[in-house]
């Protein structure tokens, strides 16, 4: 049985889509069977896989809205063992069509549960908001990463998406829990950046991954070619970085053991 993972914070450029892309990817190269589910109108998910937006036929939208079996929207990435279902803007009138329907909060629940059969990872990409569409992927998850910017800006907006998971837990999905909190765009050379790291970790303590996903101009550049970081410089500091995400995930679910070393797995 596999499980599913939310990555959300209502706060835009935080770095969700480029974890999602290379988490995912890190784990399908670690042979991990991976889907990932782009719930963002906006689609960078599905174009930074390499699909083009323009050609995708059928959606997330379709299987929340026309109840299409997610099965056959999944499509093939250039990862082996990373598969997609893709997005599209029709996606932004999803939340006023789910209006009306009962228990719309878990209609994408219902839609993805038999994929969890399929693989060992699901991940959804969700859109800077805490609208419909996220509650529904929050309520169909097992857990949430939440991407935290090490920025002056970091914290604010967390107690409201906390609070969101809280109610969640409450009346939707009470075994969601947060997977953990990651620390994305550090720059070690920046006071701030490393203000910012022991803020979170002040706050969040052991909820906080170990790894600390870098600035990288190689992470950066890979969406423009519509590849993963691992694909278009394995040797970066944002592959290496994603990589050792990929293995504390698997430590933090009891796939694979951790030496004393920090970051340093057997596989």
């Amino acid at each position: 049985m596999g499980k599913i993972i939310s990555l959300a914070n209502q706060k835009g450029g935080v770095g969700k889509t480029t974890t999602t892309i290379n988490l995912a990817a890190s784990l399908a190269v670690l042979e991990k069977k991976v889907l990932v589910i782009d719930a963002d109108p906006q689609a960078n998910a599905t174009s930074g896989l390499g699909l083009d937006v323009k050609n995708v036929q059928s959606s997330i939208y379709e299987c929340i809205v026309d109840e299409v079996e997610a099965e056959k929207v999944v499509l093939k990435t250039e990862i082996e063992n990373l598969d997609l279902i893709p997005s599209h803007i029709d996606l932004v009138g999803a939340e006023i069509e789910m209006l009306n329907l009962p228990n719309r909060e878990k209609v994408l629940k219902n839609s993805i549960e038999q994929l969890k059969n399929i693989y060992d990872f699901i991940f959804i990409d969700c859109s800077p908001s805490l609208g419909l569409i996220t509650v529904n992927a929050l309520t169909a998850s097992d857990s949430v990463v939440i991407p935290v910017q090490c920025e002056y800006f970091a914290l604010e907006g967390l107690g409201k998406l906390l609070n969101t998971i809280k109610i969640i837990q409450n009346r939707l999905n009470q075994d969601l829990e947060i997977e953990g909190f990651l620390l994305t765009m550090y720059d070690s050379r920046l006071n701030l950046s490393n203000q910012v790291y022991e803020e979170v970790k002040r706050h969040f303590q052991d909820m906080v991954f170990d790894t600390v996903i870098q600035r990288n101009i190689k992470l950066s550049e890979a969406p423009s070619y519509g590849k993963p970081v691992i694909l278009y410089d394995a040797s970066s500091k944002g592959a290496i970085s994603h990589m050792n995400l990929a293995r504390e995930i698997l430590q933090r679910n009891s796939m694979t053991t951790m030496s004393k070393e920090k970051n340093v797995v057997i596989i």
